[in-house]
């Protein structure tokens, strides 16, 4: 799955430029925020499904701003943020509807977009500190290198950052609900699937920075029609 994701990511930023990563981002965030009810087991861990899928969204934001700039990462950001809190909105009316007596639907829909408050104000925050740090330290570390050294940026700025984000959505979400080694071993077992996902994503970065640099990525005039 990894691997699909990585090729898929690099295919929608090799046919639609930027604006595929745009589009990547928010189906990232919407769909890990649906996979994590999954439990699954990854090397003798427990984790969540959707942390193969959301930790590609790094990526995205890394290449937006190794090739395009802070600006256009930050707005990858501001999207997938607004996109995912449309996405909890619009479901939390889907399931007030009553169900037809004859729905097959209506239960599993309940139980996947039902998040609580708490639950969906951690999944908001994490997405939003962990993100934006993403992009600000991507950034310090570039200009701190000279430019140099892509592999350290990616990997520091992604692996920090989802420090953040696992720190966050553990603490906030179940704090008081599990005792602490239980909190513990969850945030640990979901920051090494992530920490795995960050490893494997540098050469992507390089890739797509050369094509960048070779002028095989579209640009937004390439695209109006006339």
């Amino acid at each position: 799955m990894l691997i699909f994701c990585l090729i898929s990511i690099l295919a929608c930023y090799r046919l639609f430029g930027k604006q595929g990563l745009y589009a990547w981002t928010v189906m990232c965030v919407i769909l890990a925020n649906i996979q994590v009810m999954k439990l699954i087991s990854l090397f003798g861990m427990t984790a969540t499904l959707g942390n193969i899928l959301y930790g590609t969204s790094f990526l995205a934001t890394d290449i937006l701003s190794e090739n395009h700039g802070k600006k256009d990462a930050n707005l990858a950001v501001h999207i997938g943020f607004f996109m995912l809190l449309m996405m909890v909105v619009v479901m939390k009316f889907a399931i007030l509807f009553i169900p037809n007596p004859h729905d097959m639907a209506h239960e599993a829909l309940s139980k996947i977009f039902g998040l609580t408050p708490r639950v969906a104000g951690a999944s908001f925050c994490a997405y939003a500190s962990s993100q934006y740090h993403d992009v600000w330290m991507f950034h310090l570390l570039k200009d701190k290198t000279h430019d140099k050294h892509l592999w350290l940026r990616n990997n520091v700025s992604t692996m920090v950052s989802q420090a953040i984000d696992t720190g966050i959505f553990v603490g906030v979400a179940f704090y008081g609900m599990y005792p602490t080694n239980v909190l513990l071993s969850l945030f640990l077992s979901t920051y090494v699937i992530k920490w795995i996902v960050a490893l494997g994503d540098t050469w992507c970065v390089y890739l797509a920075r050369k094509w960048f640099r070779e002028g095989k990525i579209r640009t937004e005039a390439e695209y109006i029609v006339r």
